[in-house]
């Protein structure tokens, strides 16, 4: 029962994480000062090694590739510079990829 209760846990950690990376990346859009914009790179790297972690501990070995990705896009060590107009439609689609993730990655049990 305890091993049931770990992987719901695991589960709303996810989603909480995934929605909040979303939010911040829409947030994006708007405008904010540079320290936002660098605090988005960590949220949202941090958030894509979770999902890509847990993704490949419940097996759901497809997601693994698609976050390791956002995590090398996002990542504040070596960031990537790109223009204001190229990132924007990157973070709503990268929003929209961890909103699917925070629905669609479960673990394999048949009870979550």
């Amino acid at each position: 029962m305890e091993a049931l209760e770990t992987l719901r846990q695991q589960r709303q950690l996810l989603a909480v994480c995934a929605f909040i990376a979303a939010a911040m990346l829409v947030g994006a859009l708007g405008q904010w000062p540079y320290g936002y914009y660098i605090l988005l790179r960590w949220v949202v790297t941090s958030v894509a090694i979770l999902v890509a972690v847990l993704a490949l501990t419940w097996q759901r070995t497809w997601v693994v590739p698609v976050f390791t990705l956002v995590a090398i896009l996002f990542n504040p060590i070596v960031p990537v510079h790109l223009s204001r107009s190229t990132w924007q439609p990157i973070d709503i689609g990268t929003a929209v990829i961890f909103v699917l993730a925070a629905i669609l990655v479960k673990p394999l049990s048949k009870s979550n």
